[in-house]
């Protein structure tokens, strides 16, 4: 049942949320969405205050070094590099495990970990849905029981 829960909040909420919050560059809607984020992962994860503070902290900068390293390849005049910004992202994912593993409980770092791998392989990642009328379900093969 807590795994059902769990699923369902991820697919509804999504795990990674963008930059601080109270930031005046982020669109409303945005900013409404990234502390909703944070609501959803401070109760998947049963944060205290003081624990939220901190996560919220720590995600913050991995998204800023993400959004740095993409800016930075952009503005060079050429396409970021997708293999090397997958690496870039497995790296910074792996210093941000480091830097919550004094801050979350055994328990609550390995639902991250659990999260994070499930947004990693949600089928729309952070494009969105197909356009209309992409992998219909007339194209998927019928379920059998």
């Amino acid at each position: 049942m807590k795994a059902t829960v769990l699923a369902l909040a991820l697919a509804c909420s999504g795990v990674a949320f963008a930059a601080d919050t109270t930031s005046t560059t982020a669109p409303p809607n945005q900013a409404a969405r990234e502390a909703r984020h944070m609501a959803n992962l401070a109760t998947l994860l049963d944060l205290s205050d003081a624990q939220k503070a901190k996560v919220q902290t720590i995600l913050e900068a991995e998204h800023a070094k993400m959004k740095a390293a993409f800016e930075q390849s952009k503005s060079s005049g050429t396409k970021p590099d997708f293999s090397q910004m997958k690496a870039l992202h497995q790296q910074v994912q792996t210093e941000t495990l480091q830097q919550l593993t004094p801050v979350l409980s055994a328990l609550q770092l390995k639902k991250f970990q659990t999260l994070q791998q499930m947004h990693q392989h949600h089928p729309y990642g952070h494009r969105g849905p197909p356009p209309a009328g992409a992998g219909t379900p007339s194209s998927a093969p019928a379920a059998t029981n």
